[in-house]
């Protein structure tokens, strides 16, 4: 029966509540900016790592290299988009 027990998913769960208390402390409290986008931003990376790897079970087959190349080029249309967005309509070029 121990077997059948979702021990990662709950682990998961529970960090990914901690993260969002740590972040929520960060709007509850007075510290500057800096260091509250600081906070805010490692814990979202950490967050979406933790989604990426536990909840959509990206370390749970064969291929690895596919899955993690995939969410490689993800990220770099995203950041494609995004910068090229500022270039063009913030930037004027």
């Amino acid at each position: 029966m121990a077997k059948f027990f979702p021990k990662g998913q709950i682990m998961g769960f529970v960090f990914s509540l901690i993260l969002t208390v740590i972040a929520m402390l960060v709007y509850f409290t007075d510290m500057s900016f800096a260091t509250g986008m600081i906070i805010l931003l490692v814990t979202a990376f950490i967050q979406a790592g933790l989604q990426f790897i536990v909840f959509m079970h990206a370390g749970e087959t064969n291929d690895k290299w596919a899955i993690y190349s995939n969410i490689v080029y993800g990220i770099g249309l995203v950041l494609l988009t995004v910068l090229g967005s500022l270039l063009i309509l913030l930037w004027d070029m």
